[in-house]
């Protein structure tokens, strides 16, 4: 699923904080039990009023609790309404920080209540789909300032647990971690995407008899995208504008990016076109990147 370059973590010097948030039902049980198994000490359903306070014991004793993540969610019910105001908090502080969403399609979200044979916790007597839209609207704020947003819609317990364990297994943080997703536009926009690219430009292989059986991910098809169309060329550009764009995340602090790239159907253009766009990133200093093909496969 990835291509990657060779990094050399380097070991904070400080205590980091990881704050887990989210959508109810979309893992964020399963993402604590990962981090716990690689060495983050985790506290679960934190009143977000305590997060200043623990922020602030965290500062003072980073030998003790040198890697703790914190999930705040809405079980708390009134008490999750002060959380923009400890985020605000937090932000202000000297602590080194991260938030991680976690999402999911309220499709996907009402399956896996109904599965699981609980109530959301907002839907009172209403539906399953009540409560989720409910805690779309409060979370809103909070998603949009998040550091990652990780839609778990296809992922099961253990798919989410490897990208847990990819992303914060390392010994330090890396500097820049970037995701480059196709997909097809047929199917939706990802709902983690920074960036979105349309190579929708490119002439449809889907069109030419011997190359339709075909992915994009073999080498017929990807000289068709890339040489044939010169569509090599726009993904040099686009490099090009987004090295000051990545440049300005790790300014700002920001460890990851999902950089999108959609076709009609996300089986040839999209897949080609992510997959030299990841290489040419990959060159870039101090970053590591990997490739998902969302809708490789799908009919």
């Amino acid at each position: 699923m990835s291509t990657e370059e060779d990094f050399t973590p380097v070991k904070p010097a400080e205590s980091e904080l990881l704050v887990v948030t989210g959508m109810s039902g979309a893992g964020r049980t399963t993402a604590a039990h990962a981090l716990e198994d690689h060495g983050w000490y985790v506290v679960d359903n934190l009143p977000p009023q305590m997060l200043g306070t623990l922020a602030e014991l965290v500062a003072r004793t980073p030998e003790s609790l040198p890697r703790l993540a914190v999930v705040i969610d809405v079980r708390s019910q009134a008490l999750f309404r002060d959380i923009q105001d400890a985020m605000h908090g937090l932000a202000s502080s000297a602590i080194n920080h991260r938030v991680l969403f976690l999402d999911a399609s309220d499709e996907v979200l009402v399956r896996r209540f109904e599965q699981g044979r609980r109530p959301h916790p907002l839907q009172g007597g209403g539906r399953i789909s009540d409560g989720i839209r409910a805690e779309r609207r409060l979370l809103a704020g909070l998603k949009d300032s998040a550091d990652l947003v990780l839609d778990t819609s296809d992922m099961n317990v253990h798919a989410l647990a490897t990208e847990i364990t990819q992303l914060f297994s390392d010994d330090g943080p890396i500097t820049l971690r970037l995701n480059v997703m196709s997909f097809g536009f047929k199917y939706g926009l990802p709902v983690d995407a920074n960036y979105v690219a349309d190579a929708r430009f490119i002439p449809n292989p889907h069109w030419v008899p011997a190359l339709r059986p075909h992915t994009g991910l073999e080498k017929q098809v990807s000289d068709f995208v890339l040489v044939d169309s010169g569509a090599a060329e726009f993904v040099k550009r686009y490099v090009y504008a987004l090295e000051p764009v990545l440049e300005g995340y790790r300014q700002e602090n920001k460890h990851y990016a999902t950089i999108a790239v959609g076709c009609t159907g996300g089986k040839h253009r999209s897949v080609a076109v992510a997959e030299e766009l990841a290489k040419r990133l990959a060159q870039l200093p101090r970053v590591k990147v990997t490739v998902t093909h969302r809708d490789l496969g799908r009919e």
